[in-house]
C-alpha cells in the first residue's frame, strides 16, 4: 500500500471512530422505549470491529471508548447523561471497551503479517529482477542503473551514484546486515531516521570491494531493516557484475 493511501485510510478511520458511534447510539433514539439496549451494544461492537479492522489500533480504541461514552449516554438510565446505575449497564460498557481493545490489537496484526508478505514479495521480486541481468552476463553499467532505480525506490532516496574503484573518506557506511555505521557507531534508523548526510553502500564480491553507491536520503525517510538488508544484497549483485566483468578475457582480435 503507499503512504498516501496508508495515512488517508488512518486519518478516515481516526474521524470514524469519533463520529460513527454516537451516530448509530443516536439513529435509533425513535425505538428506544420498545428496543433494549443490549441490542444497541451489539450493533456498537459491529461499529468498533469494522473501524479496528479497517483502520489503526489507535482508532479500534478511540471507538471503542466512542462507543461506550455514548451508549451510556444515550441507552442507560438516566437518559441523556454521562451517568450509570445499573450493574448490567456498567458490564455492557467495560465488555464494549474490552471488544474494542481485543479486535484493534487482532486487527493490528493481522495487518502487520499481511505487509510484511507483500514487502517479502516484493523485495524478492527485486532481488530476482536483478539476478536475471547478472545471469544474462548484460553490460555492467546496465545493471548498475538498475540497482540505482531499484535503491531510489527502496530506501525512499533523493539521489544515488555510483563510485567505481577504491576511495577516500569515511561517510557513514551501509552494512549487509542493514546497520548504519558512522564514525565507529552504530546509527538507530529506526529512531531517527536516516542522518541528513550522504552514506555509501559498499559493492563487494568475494571480500573484495569494486566501488560503491554513494546515497541521499529523503527527508524522514525510515526503511525497513528487511529494505536495507536487500539493498546490501543488490549492491552485492553489482560486486559480482564487476568483479566479473574485471576478470573476463580480452576477446582477441
Amino acid at each position: 500500500m503507499r503512504i498516501f493511501d496508508r495515512v488517508h485510510r488512518d486519518r478516515w478511520a481516526g474521524t470514524a471512530a469519533l463520529l460513527v458511534p454516537p451516530a448509530v447510539a443516536a439513529v435509533f433514539l425513535p425505538w428506544r422505549p420498545s428496543l433494549a439496549n443490549t441490542d444497541v451494544a451489539l450493533l456498537l461492537v459491529v461499529v468498533v470491529v469494522a473501524i479496528a479492522a479497517n483502520g489503526h489500533r489507535v482508532a479500534g480504541i478511540v471507538a471503542a471508548a466512542s462507543a461506550a461514552v455514548w451508549f451510556d449516554f444515550f441507552w442507560t438510565a438516566p437518559y441523556e447523561r454521562f451517568s450509570v446505575t445499573r450493574g448490567t449497564d456498567i458490564q455492557t460498557i467495560v465488555l464494549l471497551l474490552a471488544v474494542g481493545a481485543a479486535v484493534s490489537e487482532l486487527a493490528a496484526r493481522a495487518r502487520r503479517a499481511r505487509r510484511t508478505v507483500v514487502y517479502d514479495t516484493a523485495y524478492l521480486a527485486e532481488l530476482r529482477s536483478t539476478a536475471r541481468l547478472v545471469a544474462d552476463q548484460r553490460d555492467p553499467q546496465e545493471v548498475v542503473a538498475h540497482v540505482r532505480a531499484q535503491l531510489m525506490m527502496l530506501l525512499g532516496l533523493r539521489d544515488a551514484r555510483f563510485e567505481p574503484g577504491r576511495f577516500l573518506g569515511h561517510p557513514p557506511r551501509l552494512a549487509d546486515d542493514g546497520t548504519l555505521s558512522w564514525d565507529g557507531r552504530c546509527w538507530n534508523v529506526e529512531q531517527y531516521g536516516f542522518p541528513d548526510t550522504d552514506f555509501e553502500l559498499p559493492a563487494r564480491s568475494g571480500g573484495r570491494t569494486v566501488g560503491r553507491f554513494m546515497l541521499t536520503p529523503m527527508p524522514g525517510a525510515v526503511p525497513s531493516v528487511a529494505a536495507r538488508q536487500v539493498a546490501a544484497m543488490l549492491a552485492a549483485q553489482v560486486g559480482a557484475v564487476l568483479v566479473r566483468d574485471v576478470a573476463r578475457p580480452p576477446v582477441a582480435a
